[in-house]
């Protein structure tokens, strides 16, 4: 019973070194490049990283109406900045990471020309075009953007499928509930995609840039491992990850 008592003692004298888990709200074009960047950063650092994937306006307004989140990445730099100038952020942790890039993604049994590039469209065998909500999501609104440079917005407008992020549209193409669809160059590289069909790479002047930026929230209460993932994320590594699906660094 001594030995025990001893024991009991030595254990809660003993510092308590579980690491507390990091909570990262990221744009659904983020899920293949996060969870290997998570993934190393976890086995690096001991940290456990909770990942949750969406479209970034709705993760933004969810940040003002209090959800906890450690860290935010957004699809573009307006809704951080919006975050930072309320006060939400940690001060000089706004950080432009990516610059993300837009597809037309069709599956492999599709007898669509790419070559035509989003003219395709006009084929009369595309009855449904997948893309992003454009009223909260990046991709969506660079999507639409792009369609409009072509002129054929109009003609096409009565075809489009609205997923709730960039994850789902390219999911309605995938499971075949749309024949083609405008989606981010990272998914269509993952593993979900890059073996199950076709892409072109829709020229970068015909949308606005997806800029892309992460912040540490004010509201965390795990701020210096957000610091540390914010650290990590600037390594040669970790960036060599985000150009591995396609995206473009700042050379900043």
């Amino acid at each position: 019973m001594k030995k025990l008592a001893l024991l009991a003692g030595l254990l809660l004298a003993a510092p308590l070194n579980f690491a507390q888990e990091l909570t990262i709200a990221a744009a659904a074009d983020l899920q293949f490049a996060m969870f290997d960047i998570g993934a190393r950063f976890q086995k690096e650092s001991g940290t456990p990283v909770k990942l949750l994937y969406g479209s970034s306006g709705n993760f933004a307004q969810q940040i003002q109406n209090g959800a906890p989140f450690d860290m935010f990445f957004s699809a573009n730099l307006d809704y951080p900045k919006h975050l930072e100038a309320a006060g939400l952020t940690e001060p000089g942790t706004f950080y432009e990471y990516a610059k993300g890039k837009l597809v037309l993604w069709v599956p492999n049994e599709s007898k669509l020309d790419l070559a035509a590039g989003l003219r395709a469209l006009l084929n009369p065998a595309v009855h449904k075009i997948a893309i992003a909500n454009p009223q909260h999501a990046p991709y969506g609104k660079a999507a639409v953007a792009a369609l409009q440079q072509e002129k054929i917005y109009d003609q096409v407008k009565d075809k489009l499928v609205l997923g709730e992020n960039i994850s789902q549209a390219a999911s309605f193409i995938t499971s075949g509930a749309a024949d083609a669809g405008l989606v981010a160059l990272s998914l269509a590289l993952s593993p979900n995609m890059k073996d199950r069909g076709r892409y072109f790479q829709i020229p970068s002047g015909d949308y606005p840039a997806i800029e892309q930026a992460c912040v540490i929230l004010r509201s965390s209460k795990n701020q210096a491992a957000a610091r540390k993932f914010l650290d990590f994320l600037k390594t040669p590594a970790a960036k060599e990850v985000l150009r591995d699906y396609g995206f473009d660094i700042p050379e900043k």
